[in-house]
C-alpha cells in the first residue's frame, strides 16, 4: 500500500497487533540498480535488523518487469540485510500498469516466471522469495497459469488478492478462486482481500481453504484485527474496540511527527482517520473535525481530547 503502510504505520500496527511479518511498500525497479539510500528511504528498518521496533521482520517488496534488474536489486537489498523478497504482480494503479509493472504482468505468465526465477537465482537459498498476484488483469483466464508459473519458478509462498485488476477494490473478493488455485499449486497460499473483521476471516478461511492471511486495508480500519485472528477472539464489539484504538491516534501522531516534516504530518493523520472512519462513528466525527485543518498544532489538541 504505497504511501500508506510506511515504516511509521508498520511500527504502530506491529506493536499493537500480532503479525508474523510485514511487507514493505513496493520499491520500483525500472532501469537501474538502485543505490542503498533508496532502499533505506523505503525501509529505515534496514538499519535495525530489517524489523520493526517490536521485532516483526520486514520483507522487501520489489516491483518491476526486467528480470535481470529485479534480480540485481534483490541481491543488493539482501546484502543490506533484507530477510526476504516479495515480488509485486498485483498493483492495479494506472501509472504502474502503464509502465509494465504490477498486475499488467499477469497477461504474460512466461514473463512472470522469468522474473521470479531471476530473483530466486540472485539471492541465497535461505532467503524466501514470495510473490503477490491478483486473479488476472481483465479477467481470470490466466489465474491458474500465473500461479503455476510463480510456483515453478521457485517462489516460497504466493499471496493472492482475490480480484482482477479491472475489478480494483470493488466488493466482493472472490475467495472461492483461492480454493481453485490450491488445487494446482502446493506452495503456501496466502489469502488477501476484503478481510475487514473476524467474521470475514472465518468466512475467508472456510471458502478459500487457506491457513495464511494477509491484512492490508483491514488492518488500517481495525488495528486490533490481527490480534483477534491470532487469538481466535472476535473482540467485544465496535464501541469497545474504539476505546482501545483511540489512544493509538496520539501514538501515531508522535511516531509520524518524528519522521515527517510539518507539511506531510497533517495528511498522514487524516489518511489513517479516513480508513478508520467507516468502521467507527467517533472516528468519522473526529475526521470531520480534522479534515479542514492544515496545522499539526490545530490537530494535536483534538487527538489529545479523543
Amino acid at each position: 500500500m504505497e504511501g500508506v503502510a510506511d515504516h511509521s504505520m508498520r511500527a504502530l500496527l506491529t506493536e499493537h497487533g500480532h503479525f508474523d511479518l510485514c511487507i514493505s511498500e513496493f520499491v520500483r525497479v525500472s532501469n537501474t540498480l538502485l543505490p542503498e539510500r533508496v532502499f533505506k528511504r523505503y525501509l529505515p528498518e534496514l538499519d535495525h535488523g530489517c524489523q520493526t521496533p517490536s521485532g516483526c521482520p520486514v520483507h522487501v517488496q520489489l516491483l518491476g518487469s526486467d528480470p535481470q534488474l529485479m534480480g540485481e536489486n534483490a541481491q543488493r537489498v539482501v546484502e543490506m540485510g533484507a530477510p526476504g523478497i516479495d515480488i509485486n504482480f498485483g498493483c492495479p494503479a494506472k501509472m504502474v500498469n502503464r509502465h509494465g509493472g504490477g498486475a499488467q504482468l499477469l497477461q504474460e505468465p512466461e514473463l512472470v516466471a522469468r522474473i521470479v526465477s531471476a530473483v530466486r537465482r540472485a539471492v541465497p537459498d535461505p532467503i524466501p522469495v514470495s510473490a503477490k498476484m491478483r486473479l488476472g488483469y481483465e479477467d481470470t483466464c490466466l489465474a491458474l497459469d500465473n500461479a503455476c508459473a510463480i510456483e515453478s519458478a521457485g517462489a516460497s509462498a504466493l499471496t493472492v488478492h482475490a480480484r482482477t485488476k479491472v475489478q480494483g477494490y470493488r466488493p466482493p473478493a472472490h475467495w472461492e478462486w483461492l480454493a481453485r488455485i490450491k488445487e494446482v499449486v502446493s506452495l503456501p497460499l496466502v489469502a488477501n482481500g476484503d478481510i475487514w473483521s473476524y467474521d470475514d476471516y472465518l468466512r475467508c478461511a472456510q471458502v478459500s481453504g487457506c491457513e495464511h492471511f494477509m491484512l492490508g486495508r483491514g488492518a488500517l480500519r481495525n488495528p486490533l484485527l490481527s490480534r483477534q485472528i491470532q487469538q481466535r477472539n472476535p473482540g467485544l464489539g465496535r464501541e469497545q474496540e474504539w476505546q482501545q484504538i483511540r489512544p493509538l491516534l496520539l501514538d501515531f501522531y508522535k511516531v509520524t511527527c518524528a519522521s515527517y516534516p510539518e507539511r506531510y504530518l497533517c495528511q498522514r493523520i487524516k489518511q489513517w482517520l479516513s480508513f478508520l472512519a467507516p468502521g467507527y462513528e467517533p472516528a468519522q466525527e473526529l475526521f470531520n473535525q480534522i479534515k479542514p485543518l492544515h496545522s499539526s498544532q490545530q490537530i494535536l489538541p483534538l487527538l489529545e481530547a479523543a
